[in-house]
């Protein structure tokens, strides 16, 4: 047994979706949460700046004495999961390898990615897809503006439906069998994407397959918490909107949320 807790980290409230299914599927495990708002979004950044900002967070994560982290941000994995898993202690997990191993094994022959502009420019599920079965057929689509969406906290409203039939319409005529929900954000407009996609098509969420992952790994390794969790989140920047995105999709179960300073390299 392992009481020690997870660290979380995400470019700004999406990786709630992987705290909340944390919650669900590890009831006993503790969590130390960061969004890093205060350099939101990460989807249009340069890659080696998204490094940087994830490795400081790890560092952080590495001084509360976390037994894992699980970057919960695609455009995070694709750009620096290599490099934090060479430089921290800790074992570092991403969300793009559960995602495609998931999207694999629905035996999909079309497979859609929706993601940041950075994870699609960065071709990083498209390669793992590739590598996991050469025949997959791939349509990915960059839908930035849905990450906004989530992040102002708009899920479930006219304007979101509206943005998501907007971003999604190239799948009209590119029908597909399962859709990756390639960003940490988009698990919070599941609704407005079935409403746009119907249910023929199956949605898959990397956020409940790495919690999958983290399962099995402390599990296999033994580390699994016997103590009642606690869940203590911090944000880089507005304090408030992380409170809010808690209420809202954690149901205001944590213990604390506080700001944490994490510069950027200017």
């Amino acid at each position: 047994m392992d009481n020690r807790p997870i660290g979380v980290m995400d470019s700004g409230l999406g990786g709630l979706s992987v705290v909340r299914v944390i919650q669900r599927e590890l009831p006993n495990e503790s969590v130390i949460f960061v969004g890093d708002e205060g350099h939101f979004p990460y989807g249009t950044k340069p890659q080696e700046l998204i490094r940087q900002l994830v490795l400081k967070i790890g560092r952080f994560l590495e001084t509360r004495s976390v037994k894992l982290m699980v970057i919960a941000c695609n455009t995070a994995t694709a750009a620096a999961l290599p490099t934090v898993q060479k430089k921290l202690s800790i074992q570092v997990i991403g969300v793009i390898n559960p995602g495609a191993t998931a999207a694999i094994e629905s035996k999909a022959k079309r497979i859609g990615v929706i993601a940041t502009d950075s994870t699609t420019k960065d071709g990083a599920y498209v390669r793992e897809l590739q590598k996991l079965n050469p025949d997959v057929k791939v349509v990915s689509k960059a839908t930035q503006p849905l990450v906004a969406i989530v992040e102002h906290g708009k899920t479930g409203t006219v304007e979101a439906q509206k943005a998501v039939d907007e971003q999604l319409a190239s799948f009209v005529q590119q029908p597909v069998d399962a859709l990756i929900l390639g960003c940490t954000h988009f698990p919070f407009l599941t609704n407005e994407i079935k409403q746009k996609l119907g249910t023929n098509v199956e949605l898959i969420d990397p956020a409940l397959e790495t919690v999958n992952q983290v399962k099995k790994i402390l599990t296999e390794k033994q580390l699994l918490s016997s103590q009642p969790a606690s869940y203590r989140l911090y944000s880089t920047g507005n304090r408030d909107d992380l409170i809010a995105g808690a209420d809202k999709w954690l149901q205001g179960h944590y213990d604390s949320c506080n700001n944490l300073m994490i510069e950027g390299d200017n």
